[in-house]
C-alpha cells in the first residue's frame, strides 16, 4: 500500500504514542520527517530520536516522546498542508501558533525551520505542521 503523505502519518503515530503513554514510538525515514524531528528536539517538545535498523532489517526512526509530571509536552501537533493542498505563507502574514506559546514548523529555501526563525530570517514557505 503506498502512502500518500508520510509526514503526516509520522504526526499521527505521534499522536497515537502519546495518547497510549508510550515512551517510544516508530516510523519509517525519510529526509524531511529527520528535518522536522530535528526541529522538535531544539524546540523541546521530543527528547530525541534516532536512525537504527529494527527486527525485520529495515531502517527505522524511533522517537523517544517527552512527559513532563505524567503528562505530555505536546498537547496538540497538526499538519497544516496537505499533497492535495499546500498552504504557503510569507514571513509577514505567519500566525502564531496558541499566542506565541507554540511554533509552526516551515519548510523555506534556507530549509525547515521554526516561524520564529522564519521571521528573523525573512523568509516564507510551506507550513508543515504546528505543535503546542
Amino acid at each position: 500500500m503506498t502512502m500518500n503523505d508520510p509526514l503526516a502519518d509520522m504526526l499521527t503515530r505521534i499522536r497515537n504514542g502519546i495518547n497510549a503513554k508510550k515512551l517510544v514510538v516508530e516510523c519509517p525515514p525519510s529526509n524531511l520527517k529527520v528535518s522536522v524531528l530535528k526541529v522538535l528536539v531544539k524546540e523541546g517538545f521530543i527528547r530525541g530520536f534516532s536512525k537504527k535498523e529494527n527486527d525485520l532489517g529495515k531502517e527505522t526512526i524511533f522517537i523517544e516522546l517527552k512527559y513532563y509530571e505524567g503528562k505530555s509536552v505536546i498537547k496538540e501537533i497538526r499538519r497544516e498542508s496537505s499533497p492535495g493542498l499546500r498552504n504557503y505563507s510569507s514571513n509577514k502574514e505567519l500566525l502564531k501558533v496558541y499566542g506565541g506559546l507554540g511554533i509552526s514548523i516551515i519548510s523555506t529555501s534556507s530549509g525547515v525551520m521554526t516561524d520564529h526563525d522564519a521571521r528573523q530570517k525573512n523568509v516564507g514557505g510551506e507550513i508543515l505542521c504546528s505543535v503546542f
